[in-house]
């Protein structure tokens, strides 16, 4: 079996996934089995490459600021059969992390050639959705699986026809033997490095640098530690009525109160963070020192530096506060998979037994690694920060430095512009998609028609339409519906006539019990599929007999006359062409009882009927798409514009 954090994902059997994380792991060469003994240095080696690689991107992000978490790599489990490296990164409303995460997962990709890389979310392979338009056909989100990896700088899919339904083991030995198989179209690869081509000098316009006046506990903290800012913004956007109780006091960061002096700095934070701080209105705490609204720029300064001041108050204390009790993110998942497994029994919270079973639960919680594990996790951030404040530190540290402006923030009102010029780029790439397309279907349809295509209506055989449709009626029709194979070499279809008649003559001729026959003469309410007029003849009606073959033809040749009977009254049958008559002599001359007759014995002639439909209806599309020329269409044959003239 796979760790928890890579089956799942795999199998895409995985219940809830943070809709907001972007997951990826890593496969050396060296880690397939090659043997049945597993190789006893292949911890060491995880080890080694995880350092090669994590060396190999810090020029890339060394200076960059993660919206929520850096970019990290674990070792999987010990209980992994394939071992390799893996992680996730939770990148919440900034769309350009998960990106960044792709473009340095390509750029390792490039510097160690033996590594198969996947990466996915919420949605799965998300790199085959920004390519959607360039795809095979016959990939779906159902078959994708284990097939799409990042090798060498190019996005590789294992071919469906090299391996059905591939195991994760199978997919990255083919990737291995069979590289040059596997690997993406052209047009996919363009389509990734376009996406791609703006990093990672877009990760450098993602940050924002902004000048702001906060307590000098804050700033002492963001001199030290900058990347603080991300969980100090995380901690007033995701606020509640708990956590405000912590900023309206102030405790840890203005110790001094209104008396407390603010320091000019220069903070860095993404702009989706920046925008999360300007675009909420916020009420500054009693306590907290605000400038004169005089001077706008001083007094905006110090609002988005209260903000951040509050955030890092809020942020501080609970996680302080989750640390003791190791709850958090780990509590939570626990404490769902008990529900899952029924152990609350479907008792009402709040209930005196569900808070017995609750404390329970909490105590072996904290016996568990769990607690510790995530009282670790959640306390770091804390512990770090009271080690940059046990510091000596003033505000003298931070006066005459000279302090570089805010960067211009229009991005932030013009972004419409922006969305328009992303919108406009894929209604031109659906545009070129649609024109591909057509031509492609047109070269098709060109190649397939054959003699049928001639633009001279005396060269076209009205007979093609005939025998391609029983063609199409015999051979193409599934239980999926009429669909239309590629390739067009198709096979006949296999049907066992015999059985065939056999099952709908038992269900047409189905035996009538005296049972029946006395509960429906029972009840006056009854209905029947045909209700016979009483002036019929009542030898018409067989009743039951012992001959039941006899009886069940005598009743199908009473219901078709009587369905004859009540079609003679209508015009249904002036509407078909008869065997040896000629469709534009129908309506000349006035008909008698003889013809009458004569149009009653006549059979209809099917093959007429359906070719004069066609180029009815052919006709009525004026030299537009309609039903007529599609269908006609997806079965090779191509009418001239003057085919449903004068026919």
């Amino acid at each position: 079996m796979e760790t928890n954090f890579t089956s799942s994902i795999f199998s895409q059997n995985s219940s809830k996934l943070p809709d907001d994380t972007v997951f990826y792991a890593i496969f050396p060469d060296f880690s397939l089995p090659v043997s049945k003994s597993p190789n006893p240095n292949i911890t060491s080696l995880l080890q080694s490459l995880h350092l090669q690689i994590l060396t190999t991107i810090s020029p890339h992000t060394t200076h960059y600021i993660w919206q929520h978490e850096p970019f990290t790599l674990s070792l999987s489990s010990p209980s992994s059969t394939i071992p390799h490296l893996q992680g996730k990164l939770r990148f919440g409303d900034n769309l350009d992390d998960e990106w960044f995460v792709v473009f340095l997962l390509f750029q390792i990709s490039l510097a160690f050639p033996s590594l198969s890389i996947r990466v996915w979310d919420t949605d799965g392979e998300f790199l085959l959705i920004e390519a959607a338009f360039h795809l095979p056909r016959w990939i779906n989100p159902e078959n994708s699986v284990n097939r799409v990896f990042i090798r060498r700088g190019e996005l590789h899919i294992v071919p469906k026809s090299r391996l059905s339904s591939p195991s994760l083991l199978d997919s990255l030995q083919f990737l291995v033997n069979c590289g040059e198989e596997s690997k993406a179209s052209e047009s996919v690869q363009l389509a990734l490095r376009n996406r791609l081509s703006q990093y990672p000098e877009r990760a450098r316009r993602n940050v924002h640098r902004v000048r702001v006046r906060v307590p000098v506990s804050v700033a002492q903290v963001l001199k030290h530690e900058p990347c603080l800012i991300s969980l100090a913004v995380e901690g007033f956007y995701d606020r509640d009525i708990d956590s405000m109780k912590y900023a309206a006091k102030m405790e840890k960061f203005l110790s001094k109160g209104t008396a407390e002096e603010l320091v000019l700095v220069s903070v860095a934070m993404s702009r989706a963070m920046y925008a999360q701080l300007v675009q909420q209105t916020f009420q500054a705490p009693k306590c907290y020192p605000m400038p004169n609204r005089s001077d706008a720029n001083v007094y905006m300064e110090a609002e988005v530096g209260m903000k951040i001041a509050c955030g890092f108050e809020m942020m501080y204390q609970q996680r302080l506060r989750q640390g003791l009790e190791g709850k958090g993110s780990t509590w939570d998942a626990f404490k769902e998979s008990l529900e899952r497994s029924g152990y609350f029994e479907g008792l009402l919270p709040g209930s005196k037994e569900y808070r017995r079973l609750m404390e329970n639960a909490e105590e072996y919680y904290r016996k568990s690694s769990l607690f510790s594990r995530a009282s670790e996790m959640m306390s770091a951030p804390v512990r770090r920060m009271d080690e940059i404040l046990a510091l000596p530190h003033s505000t003298d540290d931070f006066k005459g430095q000279q302090i570089p402006p805010s960067d211009d923030d229009s991005w932030l009102y013009n972004g419409e512009d922006e969305l328009n010029s992303a919108l406009q780029e894929r209604q031109k790439e659906m545009e070129l998609y649609d024109l591909k397309q057509k031509k492609k279907q047109k070269s098709e349809l060109d190649q397939d028609a054959g003699p049928s295509s001639g633009s001279n209506l005396d060269d076209f055989d009205l007979g093609n339409i005939s025998k391609t449709m029983q063609a199409f009626v015999h051979e193409m029709s599934t239980y999926e519906g009429a669909e239309v194979p590629e390739n067009r070499e198709l096979k006949a279809v296999e049907l066992d006539v015999d059985r065939f008649i056999k099952d709908m003559e038992s269900v047409m001729r189905r035996p009538v019990h005296e049972d029946d026959t006395a509960d429906v003469d029972s009840e006056e309410g009854s209905s029947s599929d045909m209700d016979f007029d009483e002036s019929e003849d009542d030898s018409n009606v067989a009743e039951p007999s012992g001959d039941k073959d006899e009886g069940e033809d005598i009743f199908m040749q009473s219901y078709s006359d009587a369905l004859n009977e009540e079609l003679k009254s209508s015009t249904l049958k002036k509407s078909f062409v008869r065997a040896n008559e000629q469709p534009n002599n129908r309506n000349e001359g006035t008909s008698n009882g003889t013809e009458d007759m004569d149009d009653e014995f006549t059979p209809v002639d099917v093959d007429v009927n359906l070719v004069k439909s066609f180029l009815d209806s052919f006709a009525s599309q004026q030299g537009l798409p309609g039903p007529a020329s599609n269908l006609l269409g997806l079965m090779g044959v191509q009418l001239p514009q003057d085919a449903g003239k004068n026919k």
